[in-house]
């Protein structure tokens, strides 16, 4: 039902200009919608433009065409956006996969947490904004005396929960993660992706998460889109993607999940997705952060 749907994308089409007359097309023609309280996946390998939709749905980009519904309004329309100004900035918020930058280096925890709430005028339900941000750390798993640290003193896991504890303090109806775990350590990821388990199934959050990391969408979401080239080639639910790929590109990223036994991953057969279809039998290797290489099988 319409009702059920917070997010709305339809035939998003974002280019960028590289010169007079080169235009790169970023995100081709895509549409999907996010239910409330689903967590959606959208994956693929880098440069499919998964980062660029996340830009779109949170206006940092202004999409070449198509428009995007979020509660309703359509947030490529200046006049709606305008008028929906405060519901927009407090009802959707992004994380970030570099938290670094993210986070600015001459503010403390408890300042960059309690910004939002000062910039919008918010009343904090714990009377200040200081024991606001208190409360939201401990949420995370952090306690107070992380409140006066600056971002350089703190480690990249605690960088990130700092900016979850952020994008939580607004009380969002949409969380858009982009790639949050790509930079931490394997242990920390699992913090991280367990805790975004617990804001879901404890208050109803809604995600846009955005990863390449098929593994952590198969446990986290309920549903997932595989983009490739900026165009969506198959959206499914998550058990049935998984068990059932249809399209060629997403058997062909499916393939190249390692195996815990190295037995077992030297010894299978993988395939390859040209653009048409699948081919030959090689290895696809991740050569860095979910850029997937062909190579060919020895012969």
């Amino acid at each position: 039902m319409a009702d059920d749907i917070l997010l709305s994308v339809r035939h998003l089409t974002h280019c960028f200009r590289l010169s007079k007359r080169q235009v790169l097309r970023a995100v081709d023609g895509i549409s999907f919608d996010v239910q409330r309280g689903e967590i959606f996946g959208l994956v693929g390998e880098s440069g499919s433009g998964k980062s660029t939709v996340a830009r779109c749905v949170m206006n940092i980009l202004r999409p070449t065409q198509g428009e995007i519904l979020f509660n309703g309004v359509n947030v490529c329309d200046a006049a709606q956006r305008r008028a929906n100004k405060k519901m927009l900035q407090t009802q959707r918020q992004i994380i970030f996969q570099d938290s670094a930058s993210s986070l600015n280096p001459r503010m403390t925890a408890a300042e960059i947490i309690a910004e939002p709430m000062q910039i919008n005028h918010i009343t904090t339900p714990r009377g200040s904004c200081r024991a606001e941000a208190e409360f939201q750390l401990h949420y995370v798993g952090m306690d107070a005396s992380y409140l006066d640290k600056y971002p350089p003193e703190l480690s990249g896991g605690m960088r990130q929960r700092v900016a979850i504890a952020r994008a939580l303090s607004m009380e969002p109806e949409l969380l858009v993660a982009d790639e949050p775990i790509a930079s931490l350590d394997v242990s920390i990821q699992a913090q991280i992706i367990n805790l975004f388990k617990h804001l879901q199934e404890e208050h109803g959050f809604t995600f846009l998460f955005i990863a390449h990391d098929l593994a952590v969408v198969r446990y986290l979401c309920d549903r997932a889109a595989v983009l490739y080239h900026g165009k969506i080639v198959e959206l499914a639910p998550t058990a049935e993607l998984f068990s059932n790929p249809c399209h060629p590109y997403t058997k062909a990223l499916l393939s190249a999940i390692p195996i815990p036994d190295p037995r077992k991953e030297r010894a299978r057969p993988l395939v390859k997705f040209d653009g048409k279809g699948l081919r030959g039998e090689g290895r696809l290797e991740e050569v860095s952060a979910g850029h997937l290489v062909w190579k060919e099988a020895e012969t």
